[in-house]
């Protein structure tokens, strides 16, 4: 009897401790028996003259799962947002920033997740002093064997690096927050990427102790929580979480925990502007802290049932003359076939792909001409000079997925060992504005010239997203390409009013875009011809839309609507 591998797509993600966005998709494979009849019908779809799926070109990315779930089963991004800029790319409003303070085991996280449940805004940010803490030298990994090293006295913790994080993150720019190993005392290689929002919450033990971080604040909130409860709960974390045993943690406990608390916590009391008796427990109090919030931000002009910008607008850009920004490629006759065949809607999903990738090829060629370049003299096999250019800054590809991963082979074949980003930005269905859900930058990136990439651009609305993104990294605008098979001219003359030195290098520019904000004329959904997932499913009965079939090449895919 044949068999097929049944591949199911889970949903529900792994949720990461301190993790823009789902990711790591769990697909399970197992093997199931087909009954005849349903063979039958599976094989004639795949036999010749009848229609058949090829196998997806599918990405790989990897990514972090920054949603946290609240007690009613709401799920909160705490990275990544709707869109944090007007249609102009400037920012709408000045993040509103909550500090919170309390002793170890106090409560303070437990708060902050009140505080966003209470709010319910579905993009906040949450940095946790507990991030900060410096580096151990080997003597101080020692003490801290012996559990002599106070780890809650102000020396402990690096305050210039937690200011500059505060202070990037009000401003709406990136920051990357180290991540701390209790266990070894290091901090990680590989960091957090975290985003400003329209609430920023900041805890820890000694949030209060710099002037200057409290000076950021809108808010100070002082978690006071019984002696003995916080020591509770300190055994517990530092037993069950931190590998420490039981007579470490209360000698700590007696020797640096108790004293710091007294000398340096306790007097950030009289800094705050709320004091909560019993912490996450009161939640009277916590429901006025979100109340006052709300006042606050609404004042500021926030309004979570507004949409501040009409992302689909596109009316009055139809008639202006194209921008300077614009490097549209020379329209040879080759050029001018390809693009036949992509807008023909006859074309096969082969033949789509095939030219698909070659005009690619030559659009990226074309980008080349304006990456960064200076003079400099080689010495020639003859042994005289010779005057050429080479480029100052390495390229690095940014991919709006998925539609824009398309062009990643085309660069990787004309800019040798180039890096790649991805970026994950959908449109909400209720709102209709873009949000961000997932992206994995290079690292240094301000030091490349990036070509952001994306199959086609419309009403400008991710690209602009995209493009914000790249400067909250501290790419400069000049330094940024956008590369694209087609645009519309409101798309267009969105990005170049609201970044005038981003090159825009395209093959062609389509007049208009619907109300539904579709390229006219265009060449269909870019995705789904090149992926196929544009299979009429129209032609199947419902009981096979819901079945999965044996591919050409012995793979198997699930049809689903």
């Amino acid at each position: 009897m044949p068999t097929v591998s049944n591949v199911i797509a889970d949903g529900n993600h792994d949720k990461e401790k301190n993790g823009v966005l789902p990711s790591d998709r769990r697909v399970k494979i197992q093997e199931d028996s087909l009954a005849p009849t349903k063979t039958r019908s599976l094989q004639s779809r795949c036999s010749p003259g009848h229609i058949c799926r090829r196998t997806r070109t599918l990405s790989t990315s990897k990514s972090e799962d920054h949603l946290m779930t609240t007690d009613h089963g709401m799920e909160v991004y705490t990275k990544g947002r709707p869109p944090w800029y007007d249609s102009t790319g400037q920012r709408l409003k000045k993040p509103y920033l909550i500090g919170i303070c309390g002793g170890s085991a106090s409560g303070k996280t437990t708060v902050a997740k009140s505080i966003i449940e209470r709010l319910g805004m579905q993009w906040v940010t949450v940095l946790s002093m507990d991030s900060f803490y410096k580096v151990l030298t080997p003597d101080q990994h020692e003490l801290a064997q012996a559990n002599e090293y106070n780890f809650d006295a102000p020396n402990a913790f690096d305050f210039d690096l937690m200011y500059e994080a505060l202070k990037r993150l009000s401003e709406g720019k990136s920051v990357d927050v180290p991540v701390y190993d209790f266990t070894t005392h290091k901090r990680d290689i590989n960091t957090i990427v975290m985003y400003g929002a329209d609430v920023l919450i900041f805890e820890g033990i000694l949030a209060f102790y710099d002037p200057k971080i409290v000076d950021l604040m809108d808010i100070k909130i002082f978690v006071d929580t019984d002696a003995d409860t916080r020591l509770a709960r300190r055994l517990y974390r530092d037993i069950s979480e931190r590998g420490r045993n039981i007579s470490g943690v209360l000698d700590q406990y007696l020797h640096h925990v108790k004293p710091a608390f007294d000398q340096y916590i306790a007097p950030g009391s009289k800094v705050a502007d709320v004091i909560i008796p019993r912490g996450g427990e009161n939640t009277v109090a916590i429901d006025l802290i979100v109340r006052q919030v709300k006042m606050q931000l609404e004042a500021r002009g926030y309004d979570a049932n507004t949409r501040k910008v009409d992302w689909n607008r596109g009316a009055c850009y139809s008639d202006l003359p194209p921008p300077a920004s614009l490097r549209l490629i020379k329209q040879t006759l080759q050029v001018r076939g390809l693009q036949t065949i992509l807008r023909d809607r006859e074309t096969s999903r082969d033949d789509f792909i095939f030219y698909s990738d070659r005009l690619m090829r030559i659009l990226l060629e074309n980008a080349t001409n304006f990456a960064s370049y200076i003079d400099v003299e080689v010495e020639q096999p003859n042994g005289k000079i010779f005057g050429g250019r080479k480029k100052s800054l390495d390229v690095c590809g940014v991919a709006i997925m998925r539609a824009g991963e398309t062009l990643e082979t085309a660069l990787r074949s004309v800019v040798k060992d180039s890096k790649m980003g991805k970026i994950l930005i959908q449109t909400n269905e209720l709102t209709h504005v873009p949000e961000l859900y997932f992206l994995r930058l290079p690292k240094n990136l301000n030091k490349h010239k990036v070509f952001l990439m994306d199959a086609s651009v419309a009403t400008g609305s991710c690209a602009t997203m995209a493009i914000r993104i790249l400067l909250d990294h501290d790419v400069l605008e000049e330094n940024i390409v956008l590369v694209s098979l087609l645009m519309a001219q409101p798309g267009l003359q969105r990005i170049a009013y609201a970044f005038p030195r981003v090159q825009v290098v395209t093959t062609a520019v389509d007049p208009e875009v619907d109300e539904k904000g579709r390229i006219i004329p265009g060449f269909g959904n870019f995705g789904d011809r090149y992926f196929g997932t544009d299979y009429p499913l129209k032609n199947l009965s419902s009981e096979e839309r819901q079945t999965d079939f044996v591919l050409d090449d012995g793979a198997s895919s699930t049809v689903s609507e």
